[in-house]
Order: C-alpha cells, then structure tokens, then sequence
C-alpha cells in the first residue's frame, strides 16, 4: 500500500503537537497525557523543555494541551509524503493502532463479541491476524446504534473494521480493503450500511476492492434502516466501477432473522 501512494505522490494530511520552548517552563504536566509516549521532557541550555521526540507516534488529538498550564502547546496541520514514516511505525508503532485478537465472549458470555482491536478502517492493518481467513464486515459507523442486537446478529464470530463514508477521509480506504482481501484472505465481506444515500459510498468503494484485489471473497451488502431493520440482504458483484451490482434482487428481511 506504502509504495502505490508513493509512486503515485500522494500528500497526507495530519496533526501533529508544536511546542513553544519559550514559553514552556518543563513542568512536565503534558507527558503523562501522552498515551502514545511522543512527548519527554529533554535537558537544554535554558533547562528542562518538553519535546515531541516522536513525531510518527503522535496522533494530534491534542490529549496533552489542556494539561499544559503555560498554553505552550498547539495543534498543527501538516503535509506530508505518505511514505515518509517507516512502515513498522506506521502500523504498529502507536498504541492505538496495535493490533490485539481474543475470543468473544471469553470474560463475560452475555457481554461483548468484539474479539479485536482496533475496529477503525484507518487504524486495522492488512496483515493484522484477526482478518486471515476470516469473515469481515464493514460497518458504517452509525449502524450499531440503532441496531439493538447487533453484536448477536452481525458482530458474532466476525472481524470487524468501522467507517463512514461520510464524515471520513475516505481516500485510503480503497487501497487498505485491497489489501486487507489480498493478505488476509478473508472468506466474506459483508457490508453493513445505512439506509440514507450517503452511506451506500461504503458498498461501493467495497465492491471496487472486491474487484481490485483478484480475491475471491463473496461480498454482501446489508441495508439497515433507521429503526434498526433490516430493508435489504444481497449478494454483491463486485465491479471497478462507481457502484455494486446486485448477484439477485434484493429481499426485505424481518428484523432478527441476520
């Protein structure tokens, strides 16, 4: 994925931590909000200073800057080549991002069946275990909460990866589900989407992967509407246009019968 956004020059856009050295007194009251170990507070000429000495690690939610009595720190928006972090750090190197696998159910076995971390599409990696051989679905992120059972009806016994077509940068979700299907393998994508037209950007950014990837993987598509229920269950043709082609016409389906 790295080197096709390189050779193509493809800019990222991100957020990172600026530090005003001149007004920071190195209290250091900013790092232990730091989840993803960017920040240290480093000896200088003028005495103790906190610096962002990992840059790659930082996520540029700004966690730290309201711990900052002096207001020393700042959110800035940079630009940069895709490829310029090593791959190791970009997948795996913050916390956040760490790919983890357990079974579902296996503490409370009425609770939770999520049974991975992470879930976002931005923060999964292609190589990640959960995803080798597995069925994969793809839910729009508003999907779960009007689905009451959802994690009984869709979740169970599935890896996952969250997104939303609508509020998202979308640009590198193409390249990482080709990825995902090509590395991992996977049996089954299915998609899981809202009824409202926005939405149906996921099933169609799915299906072009689908095609781009030369997998074999059987791709559905699952229209939620917005009490909960179900409006559509279809086979999916996966095609490298604009838009998925239904493998039948769609049915309407009883809520609960997933």
């Amino acid at each position: 994925m790295r080197d096709s956004l390189r050779e193509a020059g493809v800019k990222v856009k991100r957020t990172i931590i600026v530090i005003d050295e001149e007004k920071c007194d190195g209290c250091g009251l900013c790092i232990p909000s730091c989840s993803e170990g960017a920040l240290r507070i480093i000896d200088t000429a003028a005495g103790p200073r906190a610096r962002l000495v990992r840059e790659s690690l930082c996520d540029g939610l700004g966690a730290c800057l309201g711990h900052c009595p002096q207001g020393a720190l700042r959110i800035l928006e940079v630009e940069e080549a895709a490829s310029l972090r090593p791959a190791a750090e970009e997948e795996h190197a913050c916390p956040s991002a760490a790919a983890r696998q357990w079974r579902a159910g296996e503490q409370d076995p009425g609770g939770s069946m999520l049974g991975q971390w992470p879930i976002q599409l931005h923060l999964v990696s292609p190589e990640a275990p959960f995803f080798k051989g597995a069925d994969v679905l793809l839910v729009a992120d508003c999907v779960p909460f009007v689905c009451r059972n959802f994690h009984v009806d869709f979740l169970q016994g599935k890896a996952v990866a969250v997104a939303c077509p609508k509020l998202d940068d979308t640009g590198p979700y193409l390249e990482k589900l080709i990825e995902i299907i090509r590395k991992g393998k996977p049996r089954s994508l299915t998609v899981l989407y809202m009824q409202v037209p926005c939405c149906g950007g996921l099933l169609a950014i799915a299906s072009r992967a689908a095609a781009a990837s030369g997998g074999n993987v059987a791709l559905r598509g699952v229209m939620i509407g917005l009490r909960g229920e179900i409006l559509k269950d279809w086979p999916v043709e996966a095609q490298a246009g604009a838009g998925p082609r239904p493998g039948r016409p769609g049915r309407r389906i009883p809520r609960g019968s997933a």
